[in-house]
C-alpha cells in the first residue's frame, strides 16, 4: 500500500501543559483510521497540526515525499488534505449551495475569473456540477437553498464534509463527523465515507460512537494524555488494557460493550 501520510514524533505543548509527545503513525491509501481517546487527550490538536492551523514544537509530518508541517494553512490544502470542525461556523448570508460553491473557488474558480472571463465561467460550471453531487450524497438537496446558519448541528457537519470535498482531497479528516447527526442519516454517512476510500481517499476520524468506528474504521488510533498507547483493529479495542486504563472512569464500561 503507498503511505499518504507520515506522522513523526511529533511534540506540542501551550505553556507547561504538553499537549501531544512523540506521536507517530502513518496513513495508507484509501485507509480510514479511527482517532480515540478520552477528552482533552491530544486528538483535535493532532488535526490541527496537521492541517497547519497549530504550528508543531518538534517532530515531522510528511505527505509523500513533501514536507507539510513548515507550511501555512493554504498550501497543506492545496497539497490535498481537506478537514471538518467539531463545531462548524455557518455564514448567515449565504445558502448552503453558496457555501458549498465558495469553498471550490479556493481552488481555481477566483484565480481563473481574474485570468480569463471564459475559463472563469468553465470553472464556476464545474464547481456547480461538483457542489450539485455532493448535495446530492450528503442529502443536503432538500436545503440547499436555505441559510447555511439556519441548519441542524448534523446538517452543518454533511455541509462540512461537502466543503472540505470540493477540492478533490487525497485525505480527508473528520472531527466527529457523527455527533447531532440525525441516526436516520449515519447508515448513509457510512456508505458515502466508504465510497470515498474506494475511491483511494484515505480519511482520519475523530469518533466517540464506536458503533460507528466499528463500521467504519479499518484500524484505530488511541491517544491519552498526548501518547499513543494502541494501534489496533477495532475489534481488539476491548482487551487492550492500555485503552481500557486510558477510559478508566470515563466509560470503560461503555466502551467493553460498544466493541
Amino acid at each position: 500500500m503507498t503511505t499518504l501520510l507520515n506522522v513523526a514524533a511529533i511534540g506540542k505543548a501551550f505553556g507547561g501543559n504538553r499537549v501531544l509527545e512523540s506521536v507517530s503513525f502513518s496513513l495508507q491509501q484509501g485507509e480510514i483510521l479511527g482517532l480515540l481517546g478520552p477528552n482533552g487527550s491530544g486528538k483535535s490538536t493532532l488535526l490541527n497540526t496537521i492541517s497547519g492551523f497549530t504550528a508543531i514544537d518538534s517532530g515531522t509530518i510528511t505527505m509523500g515525499e513533501q514536507r507539510i508541517d513548515n507550511l501555512p494553512t493554504h498550501r497543506i490544502i492545496e497539497a490535498g488534505i481537506a478537514r471538518t470542525f467539531q463545531l462548524p461556523m455557518m455564514p448567515e448570508k449565504m445558502t448552503v449551495l453558496e457555501v458549498i460553491m465558495a469553498a471550490g473557488t479556493r481552488h481555481h474558480g477566483l484565480w481563473n475569473g481574474l485570468l480569463s472571463l471564459s475559463s472563469g465561467r468553465r470553472a464556476e460550471q464545474e464547481d456547480r456540477a461538483r457542489a450539485q453531487q455532493l448535495l446530492e450524497t450528503l442529502l443536503l438537496t432538500r436545503v440547499k437553498d436555505l441559510p447555511a446558519a439556519a441548519l441542524s448541528g448534523g446538517q452543518k457537519k454533511l455541509l462540512g464534509i461537502a466543503c472540505a470535498m470540493m477540492g478533490n482531497p487525497s485525505i480527508l479528516m473528520l472531527d466527529e463527523p457523527m455527533a447531532g447527526v440525525h441516526p436516520q442519516l449515519r447508515q448513509e454517512l457510512v456508505e458515502t465515507l466508504v465510497s470515498l476510500s474506494q475511491q483511494g481517499i484515505s480519511l482520519l476520524v475523530i469518533e466517540h460512537d464506536m458503533h460507528f468506528i466499528n463500521t467504519l474504521c479499518q484500524r484505530c488510533i488511541v491517544l491519552d494524555r498526548g501518547k499513543i498507547v494502541a494501534s489496533c483493529r477495532p475489534d481488539e479495542l476491548a482487551e487492550n488494557q492500555q485503552v481500557l486504563e486510558a477510559y478508566l472512569g470515563q466509560g470503560t464500561h461503555r466502551l467493553r460493550e460498544a466493541v
